[in-house]
């Protein structure tokens, strides 16, 4: 269990070098945005597996005595985008350049908090270290190695730079091999000289849209130039000893909040017993859903999350339909994908609360040639209908898996929380809040503890219940009876994500504190200062 304990700010983030890069900003007075930027950063350089510049993000801010701000950074379908470029297809491809058909946000996320929270350090300091990282290299780990090896396959013959810069001899980098990414270097070199907006309205857009059009992807240098990232009003809702905040769609933020308020109308009984894990598998059918049903874009949904998480009469419905003793059956299909999380926190109280992600691992596998970027592939959530829930058309956002997690308790104590994993994502926010803030479970077991998964994240696509191991026997062979399809997977996971969190709150003295932790199924660590 990876914990630490400071009075002077903290960074978690699911590989070490991110975390410790967010922790040298902090050090040299830079903010908990400066902080996230730097993590982001860095991550997308000795992750790559599991993020890139060429992903989205979305953020959540805690500023002592402001309303908690969020910022979307979802890029848009393309203008090409549209059904008669996919005419005979059942379907937008996962990889390839027909995947890669939204614009990349992640960029002006980092912008726009800039905005918001302006801070003393140059932009050159906040990504300093990924461009060193990604001109000298970094260590594979092994579950980049494990990934690139298992994905070598399906990506290695895409147009793009993928082989020269992941398989430069040809096959797959082994752990402990040197990856180097010099033309990335080169980009984030230029992003620290020319600003951010020159992912979008620069020289370096230009570049971007030259590679994406040779590669045959849609998105164009108008498409870029159109983008811009929204502040906005999370979603929220109030629990049992504190008030939750997530991401409005088209996250899956209200699913996250929609478990959690459901489950504290239920009794969940003691941490890992029956009753704890069965009623937070149930919510989060109910959540799933609603969110099946009705989350998507924004601009086009005509159910209203915020009403319903207002409305104790719906609530009070939802939570009626779960059963204490018995599972819904479950056939829904399963949402795919995976990312990164990470906080940040400083001494003045600001605390961040940010995920970035390009879908699948290595995203939609086009590596852009010029600048090293490997391009997401949210866009192929989309469905290849006319209208309805996530249909394709040009301009409109992609459902996304990613949500960050933010939680104000009653006593003052501020929590960010989150995790990478698709549809594992609202689920295990769900076992960590409710361990931490209902079960009084210290952090760092609350987040190494076993786990559960509904349906899918990494691997096969199913709807079976994944239970790690390490629970009381009782509670599989209960579970099983009650209804659920039980699958017994190895403890400590990775398919049940990368989760991390922080707490600030203040000592009897009024001293500040800051707790972090950081999932041990992952390369993490909680740095504090």
């Amino acid at each position: 269990m990876l914990s630490s304990r400071t009075t002077q700010g903290m960074v978690v983030a699911p590989h070490f070098a991110a975390a410790e890069a967010g922790r040298a900003v902090l050090a040299e007075g830079g903010n908990a945005v400066e902080a996230a930027i730097a993590v982001a950063a860095t991550i997308a350089v000795v992750y790559p597996h599991m993020n890139s510049i060429g992903g989205d993000g979305f953020w959540l801010i805690h500023r002592p005595g402001e309303p908690v701000v969020a910022i979307d950074a979802c890029g848009r379908a393309a203008a090409k985008a549209d059904l008669a470029l996919y005419n005979g297809l059942a379907s937008v491809p996962w990889r390839g350049p027909l995947a890669a058909n939204t614009v990349a946000g992640a960029i002006s996320g980092w912008a726009k908090a800039r905005e918001i929270a302006p801070g003393q350090l140059p932009l050159s300091r906040l990504l300093a270290e990924a461009i060193a990282y990604a001109r000298d290299g970094v260590s594979v780990t092994a579950g980049g190695a494990a990934l690139a090896a298992a994905k070598s396959a399906e990506l290695r013959d895409l147009p793009g730079a993928y082989t020269q810069i992941f398989e430069p001899e040809g096959k797959p980098l082994v752990e402990g091999d040197r990856l180097r990414q010099p033309a990335l270097a080169r980009t984030l070199e230029r992003l620290a000289q020319d600003g951010l907006d020159s992912f979008y309205r620069g020289e370096l857009a230009l570049d971007l849209a030259s590679d994406l059009a040779a590669l045959g992807s849609p998105v164009s240098a108008h498409d870029l130039s159109a983008h811009r990232a929204e502040q906005t009003e999370p979603l929220s809702v109030s629990v049992k000893g504190a008030t939750l905040f997530n991401h409005q769609p088209p996250t899956q933020g209200i699913a996250s909040l929609l478990i959690l308020a459901l489950a504290d109308r239920l009794d969940l009984g003691a941490d890992s017993s029956f009753a704890h894990v069965h009623g937070l598998v149930e919510a989060t059918k109910q959540a799933f859903l609603w969110r099946d049903a009705h989350c998507g874009d924004p601009e086009f949904m005509e159910a209203d999350p915020r009403a319903l998480l207002a409305g104790s009469l719906a609530l009070n419905t939802m939570a009626g339909k779960i059963d204490p003793a018995r599972a819904l059956p479950w056939h829904q299909p399963s949402q795919q994908g995976d990312t990164v999380w990470f906080g940040a926190a400083d001494k003045d109280g600001m605390v961040v609360s940010m995920i970035q992600s390009t879908y699948f691992e290595f995203g939609s596998g086009l590596v852009l040639p010029r600048t090293g970027i490997t391009w997401q592939n949210r866009g192929a959530s989309f469905r290849l209908a006319e209208s309805g829930w996530n249909a394709l058309k040009p301009g409109r956002k992609p459902f996304h898996t990613l949500n960050p997690a933010l939680a104000h308790f009653e006593d003052g104590r501020v929590m960010a929380y989150g995790t990478m994993g698709g549809e594992g994502q609202p689920q295990t926010q769900a076992a960590v809040f409710s361990r931490y803030g209902w079960q009084g479970t210290g952090l760092a077991q609350a987040i190494a503890a076993p786990r559960w998964l509904l349906g899918r994240t990494w691997g096969e696509n199913s709807t079976s219940l994944k239970i790690e191991e390490g629970f009381d026997e009782a509670l599989y062979a209960g579970l099983g009876k009650a209804g659920h399809v039980v699958e017994k997977v190895s403890g400590n996971n990775s398919m049940m994500g990368h989760a991390g969190a922080i707490v600030m709150g203040c000592d009897g003295s009024g001293k500040g504190w800051f707790e972090g932790a950081s999932d041990p199924r992952c390369d993490g660590r909680a740095a504090g200062l």
